[in-house]
């Protein structure tokens, strides 16, 4: 076996699956279904949807430590090309939550209302970015 070929195969099955690893999740992810259900968990996982209600999702390797929290829309205006607040939502959660979803309730709708390109956040009680997430609404 040439040295070449040797490093090679060092590099593809033992480097190469190491640095992989290193990447993996270090921060709350945010995503998107059309509901949750107790029963059967998130139905209609995508990142497009039609108009209407949508429940955002944000699951972590860790307990969060969060306890007061917001969903906040902005939507992405095609005018200036630039994402403009569009509207935010108050949640209280628990803090030891590794796993949360948040729905239409009494006090926020979750609706997506008009077509376009929104940029979700989910933010801590000072308003910074916990997780994120780009969803595209369609007619």
């Amino acid at each position: 076996m040439s040295k070449n070929l040797l490093i090679a195969f060092v590099f593809v099955y033992v480097l190469l699956p190491a640095v992989s690893s290193v990447y993996a999740q270090s921060a709350p992810v945010l995503y998107f279904c059309e509901r949750y259900d107790s029963y059967d968990g998130e139905i209609g996982i995508s990142d497009r949807f039609t108009e209407g209600y949508l429940t955002v999702v944000v699951k972590s390797d860790y307990a969060m430590g969060l306890r007061d929290v917001s969903i906040q829309f902005d939507r992405f205006d095609q005018n200036s090309r630039r994402f403009k607040y569009y509207k935010k939502f108050n949640y209280t959660i628990e803090p030891d939550m590794k796993y949360v979803y948040f729905s239409k309730n009494d006090e926020s709708d979750m609706s997506f209302d008009d077509p376009g390109f929104y940029r979700v956040y989910l933010l801590n009680k000072n308003d910074e970015t916990i997780a994120s997430a780009l969803v595209q609404i369609i007619e």
